[in-house]
């Protein structure tokens, strides 16, 4: 089936389990929403859950709501050098790090400046590391009830997190946090390698109404 999702910073588990499993439209005719990981992702350290946001430029007020497809990031601010600095710290134990460490760490050395066409990267990268098809279609104009899509825009949606059961795989702080569910697609690449894309397609998804 066909799916609407927006494109965010490293999706979560259960939206890459919703691209691998469906065929996908970008949302790509939205205004920006805070509190949602189009600029967050969320990893796992040795201190548990931690975020990881992208700082960006705020428009004034008289502006009204900022496009999505029009959000900067502020680079003014060092946030891809600490990023990568905290995915080392956090997964240079995992199994998988090295083995896919150069084909992301381009990502944080590059000058971006488009939120929306840096998410896309993310996503493009990881899909080649999992050897599946980067989704290209984008929607032509916003509608809040799609009529020919399945709306799974809500997994852009930080509070709703956990609405999608997923199975627990071994992650690297396990021993002392227990399975923390539906991270970074980066935790479950770092901790299952090449049996992450086995794990996408056997997630069952009973998508809840958003």
């Amino acid at each position: 089936m066909k799916i609407l999702l927006h494109p965010t910073y490293f999706p979560n588990v259960a939206s890459f389990a919703a691209m691998v499993q469906n065929d996908v439209v970008w949302e790509a005719k939205d205004n920006f929403q805070k509190q949602t990981y189009r600029n967050r992702c969320y990893i796992c350290t040795d201190k548990g859950k931690h975020m990881l946001n992208i700082p960006i430029k705020h428009v004034g007020g008289d502006e009204g709501r900022q496009k999505y497809a029009d959000v900067e990031m502020d680079n003014s601010y060092p946030w891809k050098k600490q990023h990568w600095r905290t995915l080392e710290t956090a997964y240079r134990t995992s199994p998988f790090f090295e083995f896919y460490e150069d084909e992301i760490r381009p990502l944080y050395e590059g000058t971006d400046v488009s939120l929306f066409e840096f998410n896309l990267k993310t996503i493009e990268v990881v899909v080649n590391c999992l050897g599946v098809e980067m989704p290209t279609a984008k929607t032509e104009k916003f509608q809040v009830d799609p009529t020919e899509l399945i709306d799974t825009r809500f997994l852009a949606e930080a509070k709703r997190e956990g609405k999608i059961h997923l199975e627990p795989y071994p992650q690297v702080f396990d021993d002392r946090h227990g399975f923390i569910p539906d991270l970074s697609i980066l935790d479950l690449l770092f901790n299952e390698g090449t049996n992450a894309l086995t794990y996408l397609k056997n997630q069952s998804l009973d998508f809840p109404h958003a």
